[in-house]
């Protein structure tokens, strides 16, 4: 593919991901899988520049635009060796035209702005919608961190983690034979965090509300050591299926229960569990906001709709998982967001319906806690999340 050729297929590519995001269609990332399924021309060369031209222009443009033109126009603008590839040759982009402005650059959505928890300045932007490093965890059941941190040699560990790493995007663990001996796992700093709040130890009985496909629940298990009994729950079948293969890989598998949930009955099957966990995380379904690096098109897709429908879901199974804590048991609640209505305004209200609950305020991530902890990706270097852990009165 010719220079041009690149810059017009990820126009193409751009139309395609705008859409689906308007229309709630596929992930950015499987648009492009299929794009390049169908067009076996383009070598690995050109699908890495692509890619690249496709994400830059994703992370310009805060606001959904109006056309892959019109996103890959905006970035045009900012860089003149690009500009110089609208040129009409065979394969390439039509020439622009001096009516073609170039949108002014716009990181958020303008709507959000009054939802985030604290401003986000310049510097909080930039890493919001930087690439992401890639973070593992060493499962303390097979290996640990001390004796593998050599195997990769720019492996730096993660602070306030014992088991975690950070290695630079963009390294390949999925072939690595540690992760198919389940001695490692791909998993955020923030997510290690909030695991390490549950204060899981063997014995115990824990129970995971929201498990999707059990990356806490097995952080979880390493905690426990194996010991103690460990349910992980979800509504999605699909989801919670692919735990099983992975804590079999883990050496988990012996510990994890998993149990399947019916939407808006939650209570129903957890009734058993009523006054019997030492601990519950609820791991909640939320905007995404927090890993906008990952998937930087999820600003176009959120509306102010949908951020209320989660944020009811939200309340909903703070409700649910309430009883199941024991006397003198945890409750932790977390979110991959941003937003004050997601985090800090869920344990507000929590906190008024149940006053008698104490917001623990343990120092994890070397500050204290007080009534929730915000992990930034400028100050922290994880995703965005927002965490908090409750105590039953005994």
């Amino acid at each position: 593919m010719t220079p041009a050729a690149r810059v017009q297929a990820a126009i193409e590519l751009l139309d395609l991901i705008i859409a689906a995001a308007r229309d709630d269609g596929a992930a950015a990332d499987t648009l492009i899988a299929r794009y390049f399924k169908d067009r076996r021309y383009a070598g690995s060369k050109d699908r890495r520049a692509v890619r690249e031209l496709v994400y830059r222009a994703i992370r310009r443009h805060g606001e959904r635009p109006d056309s892959g033109r019109a996103a890959m126009l905006g970035l045009a603008g900012e860089d003149a060796a690009l500009a110089t590839l609208f040129d009409g040759s065979p394969h390439g982009p039509a020439p622009i035209q001096p009516d073609e402005l170039a949108a002014p650059a716009s990181l958020l959505p303008a709507w959000l702005a009054p939802e985030l928890a604290a401003p986000v300045d310049a510097a909080e932007q930039a890493a919001l919608l930087s690439r992401a490093p890639l973070h593992l965890r060493i499962n303390a059941l097979k290996a640990r961190r001390d004796d593998l941190i050599g195997h990769w040699p720019d492996a730096e560990p993660l602070a306030h983690l014992p088991h975690g790493l950070a290695l630079p995007a963009g390294t390949d663990v999925e072939r690595d034979p540690l992760l198919q001996a389940g001695q490692i796992e791909v998993q955020d700093g923030g997510s290690q965090h909030i695991a390490r709040a549950c204060a899981a130890r063997p014995g115990m009985t824990v129970l995971d509300l929201c498990a999707g496909g059990g990356g806490k629940t097995l952080a979880l298990a390493a905690e426990m050591a194996g010991q103690g009994r460990l349910i992980a729950t979800d509504t999605a079948r699909d989801r919670l299926a692919r735990l099983t293969p992975r804590a079999q890989r883990a050496g988990a598998d012996g510990l994890i229960e998993t149990l399947l949930l019916d939407p808006g009955r939650e209570a129903e099957r957890l009734a058993p569990f009523a006054g019997q966990c030492d601990v519950v995380l609820v791991d909640a379904p939320c905007s995404g906001a927090g890993t906008w690096r990952r998937n930087p098109e999820a600003r176009w897709r959120l509306t102010s709709a949908r951020l209320d429908r989660v944020a009811a879901l939200q309340a909903h199974l703070l409700a649910v998982a309430a009883p199941l804590v024991k006397p003198g048991g945890r409750l932790v609640y977390a979110v991959c967001s941003l937003f004050d209505r997601e985090g800090r305004g869920q344990i507000e209200r929590f906190a008024s319906a149940h006053p008698s609950w104490k917001a623990l305020r343990e120092s994890p991530v070397g500050r204290p806690w007080g009534e929730g902890t915000l992990l930034t990706p400028y100050r922290d270097g994880t995703d965005g999340f927002f965490f908090a852990a409750l105590e039953k009165p005994c």
